[in-house]
């Protein structure tokens, strides 16, 4: 093998491990909450669920941003300093001695995860001739739902010993990833261009952090507290002055100009529902297995894994399907099957454990929707753009995940905060359910997807090159 097919090929490496564990680190700590309590007793639920949220609010804010700055600044250099940053701040929160030290710096986390994130996917696209970019573009994102689905049960082995090995893992990956890096990635070209909103993206993530503290603590403060009226005024205000600042700053943290095209704003909606439901999911799946059942979280992972199982086998067939009766259609089958797992757990569980004929049946059937729609969202959210703007759409997607993933968790957090009894746990499960339903009714309203004409074919130059399909 030429040096140079070898320093690809570690690039190649590289860059995927830097997207897998970025994707692991937003999931494997939810089946961690069990061990948690028993290292922090006097914590609450609502209090564990920002070991989640912190990662994923820093994470989502800083998405797009990252990606500009990398562009500045140069990709391998943004790349190597948050997988540098995301390692270092794993070994923090292995060591945490409170709660309070372990949420700053899984916030801190989600910093470095969001700047590896889009300078990862351009990196890997660099790697690759122009024609097989939609390969790289896929196996970044096949890395990344392997990631997420491996998180549960890889969550669940790591706890049995301690949940502080959920963040030790991290050390010899990133360790490794980052001395390769050094050597075998190549600097990008730096381009000229504005320099990010850090004012945007300070109230971005103060917004959303307002709204999901006040969902996730409305129950214990009281739905009409001040604390809780204060907030919503908070994250309202927020969220107004960054949509009225997006639209004027020169790079904004959210582009207005990528949700205005019709199909991608769509997608983003149906990725935003349906991770809240899978959030919801995570972590009321593995509380019930572990407080209901009383089954020790190395067992309840291992209840978990068959759906993350059924998910990886259904997503290749998916992209299949997909492209033969559309990305609406499969979508929404994908989020009904989901939501189906969701309605069956409701309906069936109770306190009398059986894996077999009560858990394990809504596992596969949710499992199968989660594969399914997977390709779906991802298409939705990207094949109207064109190939220039599809990293950015990327990256949106991303953000919408991640916040989608945040208010799900404070939901269910809010519903288990009081007792967690069988009927709170049916209320999380009929959550999960109803936010994959809007999910697909959303990718169904998109129709069908066609890829942008290629620039300067000629057609539909008046769109911008754009299909009729991406603009209406």
């Amino acid at each position: 093998m030429s040096s140079d097919r070898l320093r690809r090929g570690m690039s190649i490496t590289v860059i995927l491990i830097g997207v897998f564990i970025s994707a692991v680190d937003m999931l494997i700590v939810n089946i961690a909450f069990p061990s948690m309590q028993e290292s922090f007793p006097t914590a609450s639920l609502t209090g564990l669920s920002w070991v989640m949220s912190a990662y994923a609010i820093t994470f989502a804010a800083l998405l797009l941003p990252s990606g500009r700055w990398a562009d500045r600044s140069g990709r391998k250099r943004v790349f190597l300093l948050g997988l540098g940053l995301f390692t270092a701040v794993s070994a923090v929160c292995a060591a945490a001695p409170s709660l309070e030290v372990l949420v700053a710096f899984r916030a801190l986390q989600g910093v470095g995860a969001a700047l590896m994130a889009p300078s990862s996917l351009g990196l890997l696209l660099g790697l690759f001739a122009p024609e097989r970019r939609g390969i790289a573009i896929g196996l970044w994102t096949a890395v990344g739902g392997v990631g997420s689905a491996a998180a549960l049960p890889l969550g669940g082995l790591l706890a049995e010993i301690d949940w502080r090995w959920v963040f030790v893992v991290n050390l010899p990956l990133g360790t490794a990833a980052l001395l390769i890096g050094v050597w075998s990635l190549r600097r990008s070209a730096t381009e000229d261009g504005p320099v990010p909103d850090l004012l945007g993206i300070v109230v971005l993530a103060a917004s959303v952090a307002a709204v999901v503290a006040t969902i996730a603590q409305g129950q214990s403060w009281g739905w009409g507290s001040a604390q809780v009226i204060g907030l919503s005024a908070v994250g309202a205000a927020g969220l107004a002055y960054t949509v009225r600042r997006a639209l004027r700053h020169p790079a904004p943290v959210i582009e207005p100009a990528i949700l205005a095209v019709r199909n991608v704003a769509l997608g983003n909606v149906a990725t935003g529902f349906f991770f809240m439901g899978v959030g919801a999911m995570a972590m009321s799946t593995i509380l019930f297995l572990t407080q209901v059942w009383g089954h020790s979280t190395l067992r309840g992972a291992l209840e978990i894994a068959p759906g993350p199982v059924a998910a990886t086998v259904f997503a290749v067939p998916s992209g299949i399907f997909a492209v033969r009766y559309g990305v609406h259609l499969v979508g929404l089958a994908g989020a009904s099957a989901f939501a189906a797992g969701g309605i069956w757990w409701a309906c069936v569980l109770d306190g009398t454990p059986d894996f077999t004929g009560h858990f394990l049946p809504g596992s596969i059937i949710g499992g199968i929707g989660f594969g399914l729609i997977l390709p779906a969202l991802a298409a939705a959210s990207t094949l109207s753009l064109p190939p220039e703007r599809v990293a950015t759409g990327t990256g949106m997607a991303s953000m919408s995940r991640q916040i989608g993933m945040a208010l799900g968790v404070a939901v269910v957090a809010a519903v288990l905060a009081g007792t967690p009894d069988l009927s709170s746990f049916r209320a999380a499960f009929l959550i999960m359910a109803g936010a994959a339903l809007v999910s697909g009714l959303a990718l169904f309203a998109v129709g069908p997807v066609r890829r942008p004409a290629p620039a300067g074919t000629g057609e539909d130059d008046q769109h911008d090159h754009m299909t009729p399909a991406a603009t209406r």
